[in-house]
């Protein structure tokens, strides 16, 4: 399997709009908040501010990271893309260009927890969710290069 990453273009906001809002659809414990169609142009905002590198199988887009600075705002994969290797492809290129990152991750998204702690993410707090859109508890994780904690 040969995986391609890239900028995102604003023609992959209808792909990665349909993996983001397959997700919340697919999981009872996420809430479906916004339409297929205000999760596109959410995701074409992403793209618009340069924050994105999606994954490509095949001639397709298979998964997106969003990173804001430092920040890993999201990661997603098509279903049938997940277990493959993708996410930590993305994660590690992110790793390589920051020696900090930080993302908040869903309480519930076990199979997200499990990822990021294996990828060396340390839970630094948690919230009861009133701060979030879904209203959900999430955990807050911090990954730091060892290089740059080691000098």
């Amino acid at each position: 399997m040969t995986v391609a990453l890239r900028p995102a273009r604003s023609t992959d906001a209808g792909t990665m709009g349909a993996i983001l809002h397959g997700f919340a659809r697919e999981n009872e414990w996420m809430p479906e908040l916004h339409s297929q169609a205000e999760t596109i142009a959410f995701c074409g905002r992403m793209i618009d501010l340069g924050w994105v590198t999606v994954a490509e199988m095949q001639g397709q887009v298979a998964g997106f990271l969003a990173l804001n600075r430092d920040e890993v705002h999201s990661l997603y994969l098509v279903d049938h893309a997940r277990g493959q290797g993708i996410g930590q492809q993305l994660l590690d290129h992110t790793k390589a260009q920051r020696p900090e990152l930080s993302l908040f991750a869903f309480e519930a998204n076990h199979r997200a927890c499990r990822f990021y702690e294996r990828n060396g993410f340390v839970e630094v707090a948690r919230s009861d969710g009133s701060e979030n859109d879904e209203n959900l508890p999430d955990i807050k994780y911090v990954w730091t290069r060892k290089e740059a904690v080691d000098g």
